[in-house]
């Protein structure tokens, strides 16, 4: 089987952006790093989407990025779809 596309939300990538915002105030470096890391994990999602955990909302799934933050999905038989980056201390859904 074809590898999914993989699709972004406007509120996903609106998160990744708050995210660098937010570390780069303190670490730029560190900023960066943690962006390519989720970019990098999240694009090797489309081979194989359900490795990860069943999401605490009915239809997702949730990607651990590290322990304190997790990439939230969906996915079928064509996409996987990319709903949110989150803190580990935000709820979801938000």
């Amino acid at each position: 089987m074809a590898d999914r596309r993989l699709e972004w939300r406007q509120a996903a990538r609106a998160d990744l952006l708050a995210i660098l915002d937010y570390i780069s105030d303190d670490n730029p470096e560190a900023a960066e790093r943690l962006i390519n890391e989720i970019e990098v994990k999240v694009s090797r999602l489309p081979r194989r989407p359900g490795l990860f955990r069943r999401g605490r909302v009915a239809g997702t799934r949730e990607m651990v990025v590290r322990p304190n933050y997790l990439v939230i999905y969906t996915e079928d038989e064509q996409a996987v779809v990319i709903l949110r980056v989150l803190h580990a201390a935000q709820q979801w859904p938000l």
